[in-house]
Order: structure tokens, then C-alpha cells, then sequence
């Protein structure tokens, strides 16, 4: 089994290519960094185009129209890698995978229909706490003080934020709970995966499950859509593909570690867009809540990050956690 540590894209609307495990030594620039913030953003702006047509619209036509950018950024990408993206070593390791991946963003646009944006978003953020208990339990990791301190500050911001008995709390939170645990998954499989298979083969075996999956159910909720909601559409695909894109570029040049907690400002964009466009304005508790969300899982990413940069200049496991003071 390796050793290498998860550095894991938290939400699910990002659907990074996989090279988000460290793999590269060099240090994050502050274009980098503005490229991931500007993906996150423009995943935002897609959320609110998603919320406005899960009020007439199929949440499963929605998901298909995310696919449709998705694949389109999956076969780009192939044609500039060549022929050898399309050898698939673990072929059941993918599928479970792209199936993971549909769930995960399934499950999310079903919250989005019935929860405010920002609510969503913060709860769908807690994968990297799912991440690490399933790395506990499928790949027997250990996991130190620092990171349970950081785990169980998550899942206190999870009970601040939905607050048991509260209006927020109801079965519909389930869904952006459920999209962090098939992210979670998802993340786990693409450990277990591992360099077998490319990034950019992982990436577009995703896309065409999606795609094929959602296809072949089609006749079983597809629907025309009026002038209103298919500008919509494209724009939430548009805003989808650009950001893909962006992800791609930011970690082909940068540091994973040191990028991914930066995609936590996707909640603040959530909060502020909901503010703008549905009149959205958070109380105490909420805002506690996603505040503790977002340092939990920003911390986990660094420190995983970190021990990633250390395992990358050769150094053994105990060692590098020693370093990273994990």
C-alpha cells in the first residue's frame, strides 16, 4: 500500500484533474493562486445558474449539462496528452470511481434545491474530514493529534451550521452530506488508482461515465427547455468549463499543497452571490459554523499538503511527520 498522503479537492463541484496528490516541487505562484480562486468563483456563479433551474428543470438534466462540459474538457485534454490517455489499467477501479464522482454531484444539485447556496456549499465541503476517516478505516493510515483536533473542529462546525432541531436542519441536508462522502470516495479510489492510470485518463474515464450514465437515463426525465432556461444552461456550463480549465492550468504549474485550501474561498463567493441574488444573509450560528467548516478542512489540506512535500524529497513517513509536526 503507499504512503502517499491524500491532498484532496474538497467540494464537488471541482472535479480537478488528479494531480492535486503533491507531485511536483515547484512553489505556488500568486497567478496560481488567483487562477484557483477564480475557478472557485466562477464554480459559484454555475451553483446559482443551477439553483435557478432546479426549480423547473430535472436536477438530473442539470447534472447531464455539467457532463457535457466536463467531457468536452475531458477530450481536449486527450487530444493534446495522445493515444496513451485512452489505456485504462484499472478498469474497475475507474468505473467505481466515475460513478462516485456522479453521485457527488447528483446529490449536491439535489441540495441546491431545497437549501440556500452557502449552506450547501459549507456542508458539501467537509470531504477531506470524510477523506481522512476513510483513510483510517480502507487504507489503515494513522492519523495524529493535530488532524483528529482539526477533524472534530469540522464536525463541530457541521452541528453549528445545520443545528439540530433548527429550520436548516431536515432531510435535504442529507444530500450535501452524501455529496461529501461520494467525494470522499471518489478521492480514496483515485489513491487506490494510484499511477496506474494518467490524471488525464482518470479525468475523462469520469467524464464519460457521467455522461453515458446520465444518457442512457434520459428518457426518463429529459425535458424541452425554454429560451430562459437554456441560456442558463450554457452559462452555468460555460462558467463550469472555464473553471475546469483554470484548475487544470493552476496545478500544471503549481504546488497542489499549497493550492487546494485556497479553494475554500469557493464558500465565501457562495455567501456572497447568495447575498446578491437571493437575498441571502447569514445568522451567528451560521456563519460560525462555516467559518469552522472552512479552517477544519483548509488545515487538513495544508498539513497534508506539507507531509506531501516532504514524502516527495524522499523522506520516510515517520520522519516526514515528524517534520510536518503532524
Amino acid at each position: 500500500m503507499s504512503d502517499r498522503p491524500l491532498a484532496a479537492w474538497p467540494g464537488p463541484d471541482g472535479e480537478a484533474p488528479p494531480v492535486l496528490v503533491g507531485m511536483t516541487p515547484a512553489a505556488a505562484s500568486g497567478l496560481n493562486i488567483m487562477m484557483i480562486v477564480g475557478a472557485v468563483g466562477l464554480f459559484a456563479v454555475a451553483d446559482v445558474f443551477a439553483k435557478f433551474l432546479t426549480h423547473d428543470t430535472s436536477p438530473a438534466q442539470v447534472v447531464w449539462v455539467r457532463y457535457v462540459a466536463m467531457l468536452a474538457l475531458g477530450l481536449v485534454v486527450a487530444a493534446d496528452r495522445g493515444r496513451w490517455v485512452w489505456r485504462v489499467r484499472r478498469p474497475l477501479l475507474q468505473g467505481g470511481r466515475g460513478l462516485a464522482v456522479l453521485m457527488s454531484g447528483g446529490l449536491f444539485i439535489l441540495g441546491l434545491g431545497s437549501l440556500p447556496l452557502p449552506e450547501a456549499t459549507a456542508v458539501s465541503f467537509v470531504t477531506p474530514i470524510f477523506v481522512t476517516m476513510m483513510a483510517i478505516l480502507f487504507l489503515r493510515e494513522t492519523v495524529a493529534r493535530r488532524r483528529w483536533t482539526a477533524l472534530l473542529i469540522g464536525l463541530a462546525g457541521i452541528l453549528v451550521l445545520l443545528r439540530p432541531g433548527g429550520a436548516l436542519f431536515s432531510t435535504a441536508v442529507l444530500f450535501p452530506l452524501g455529496s461529501a462522502f461520494f467525494g470522499a470516495a471518489a478521492i480514496i479510489l483515485t489513491r487506490r488508482i494510484g499511477d496506474e492510470d494518467a490524471p488525464a485518463t482518470t479525468l475523462l474515464c469520469s467524464a464519460l461515465i457521467g455522461f453515458v450514465v446520465l444518457s442512457a437515463t434520459a428518457p426518463l426525465w429529459f425535458a424541452p427547455m425554454g429560451p430562459v432556461a437554456l441560456a442558463a444552461a450554457a452559462a452555468m456550463g460555460l462558467c463550469y468549463a472555464v473553471g475546469q480549465l483554470l484548475l487544470v492550468a493552476a496545478y500544471g504549474r503549481g504546488e497542489a499543497s499549497l493550492l487546494a485550501p485556497f479553494s475554500y474561498a469557493q464558500v465565501i463567493f457562495a455567501a456572497l452571490l447568495a447575498g446578491l441574488v437571493f437575498g441571502w444573509t447569514p445568522d451567528g450560528p451560521g456563519a460560525l459554523g462555516m467559518g469552522l467548516v472552512v479552517l477544519s478542512g483548509a488545515y487538513i489540506l495544508h498539513r497534508e499538503g506539507m507531509l506531501a512535500r516532504l514524502r516527495f524529497k524522499g523522506m520516510s513517513v515517520r520522519r516526514a511527520r515528524r517534520r510536518a509536526a503532524l
